[in-house]
């Protein structure tokens, strides 16, 4: 590849294409609309709580073949911390059960799911004749739902549910089951050693994000952060100027340009260039919170050791304890968007101290043994990201487009590309090695 490369959108999928790009020889600009880069997978000092937070939680499995590639690119693999086997706590606190239960999900390592013979390792009250959710799932054609492929039982209620929903970020009764049986063959249904958790041991920037920005500076690559691109300019099937802050900038004969933004963009930049261009358009959010209270050290069991557990029958998906912090994800959260922020973290804080209360340490203290967490939330913050993945139904599945276009030198990256994944990290990264080996493409 010859001339430069115009990346455009500093999140993992545009960081993705520099990196493929720079590490190949080629000259590399990068153009960051915000601040900083990272996009959905970054962290930031929090001045309301006085500490440093990730704008998001994300979990990675190990058959996340791109990601780690991505990781040992950038040198970064050693900042993830993780249990390093394949073992997911829960806890179930739906209020028409009565008590509530934990247990741990033990996968075994290889292909052969041993592990649901096993009752000390299975979801509580599974029975095996709801693996066939597991097959049709796997064998779903296009237009079925995750709801219609589910068996009634425990094994939908306890994990394939709450699992979809975390993976597509979309709700089981719309959800499109081939984007979930794509994500199950790199994971479940790879066995236990594609199944190992992990997750950034400091914060997503340090891991995902300010290794690559090092990695690039020393290939000469350009990072420019608070820099928009306005506007392309085209001529003659080809992207031919890009309009910024300062004015415009041509491109030599040899340029080509990845358009890494989320779909909304896209869409705004490309409707001069490529009017018509279908592009995903029904979006669903993500709600996230933190709370600062210190427990890293006061918890044991299972959940110390994985530093993140499951919630079944709340609101909320996932509660993931890191140093001075308590973070909690809520997927598919547009049916959150009228509730006040205050009375979402009460109500959520009510059900994470269900969760970790029983993984509590009692600790001395000079008036006697803290055995338990305060009634009311601690300091908190509550994200929300209106649009952070495209709805993962059919429809909007048919919309997503292919890296290439009808401009010679321009290419699409993200995570609302036609992956062949839901919108994740590993099909964002993904998304943006696809796109520099379109452009060597005739």
């Amino acid at each position: 590849m010859s001339g430069c490369l115009h990346v455009i959108g500093g999140g993992l999928a545009g960081l993705s294409a520099a990196l493929a790009a720079a590490g190949a020889g080629r000259r590399v600009v990068l153009y960051e609309a915000g601040p900083a880069c990272g996009g959905r997978a970054r962290s930031y000092e929090d001045r309301q709580l006085g500490c440093r937070i990730d704008n998001g939680n994300h979990l990675l499995l190990s058959g996340n073949r791109a990601t780690f590639d991505y990781l040992d690119r950038i040198g970064a693999r050693h900042t993830l911390a993780g249990p390093g086997v394949p073992m997911f706590p829960f806890a179930d606190i739906s209020p028409d059960r009565g008590a509530d239960l934990h247990w741990t999900l033990r996968l075994s390592r290889g292909r052969t799911p041993w592990w649901v013979l096993d009752p000390a390792r299975r979801v509580p009250g599974m029975r095996l004749r709801e693996l066939l959710s597991l097959v049709r799932m796997l064998r779903a054609r296009e237009g079925t739902t995750v709801s219609e492929c589910l068996s009634p039982g425990m094994l939908a209620d306890r994990l394939l549910v709450p699992l979809s929903i975390s993976v597509l970020n979309t709700r089981p009764e719309v959800g499109s089951a081939m984007l979930m049986a794509a994500a199950m063959r790199e994971s479940l249904a790879a066995g236990g050693d594609a199944c190992i958790p992990w997750f950034p041991r400091l914060g997503l920037s340090e891991s995902l994000v300010e290794p690559a920005l090092a990695r690039l500076r020393a290939h000469g690559a350009s990072v420019r952060t608070g820099c928009r691109v306005w506007g392309l300019g085209t001529d003659r099937g080809r992207v031919t100027r890009l309009v910024l802050p300062e004015g415009e900038q041509v491109l030599g004969a040899g340029d080509a340009v990845v358009l890494a933004v989320t779909a909304p963009v896209a869409a705004e930049l490309l409707a001069g260039p490529l009017p018509g261009l279908a592009l995903p358009d029904s979006f669903e959010s993500i709600l996230n919170l933190h709370y600062r209270i210190a427990l890293q050290d006061h918890l044991g069991g299972d959940l110390a050791r994985a530093g993140f557990a499951g919630i079944v029958g709340g609101i909320a998906e996932w509660v993931f304890v890191r140093p001075g912090i308590v973070s909690v994800t809520i997927s598919a959260a547009n049916h959150l968007a009228g509730r006040d922020n205050a009375a979402v973290a009460a109500q959520v804080w009510t059900e994470i101290s269900r969760v970790l209360q029983p993984a509590l340490r009692p600790k001395r203290q000079a008036d006697g043994l803290v055995v338990s967490l305060p009634h009311d939330a601690p300091p908190y913050r509550v994200l929300r990201e209106k649009r952070a993945t495209f709805a993962a139904t059919t429809a909007q599945q048919k919309l997503r487009p292919g890296s290439r276009t009808d401009l010679r030198n321009l290419v699409l990256a993200g995570d609302w590309t036609d992956t062949g994944l839901p919108a994740t990290i590993e099909g964002a990264i993904r998304s943006g090695k696809t796109a520099v080996r379109a452009l060597a493409r005739p």
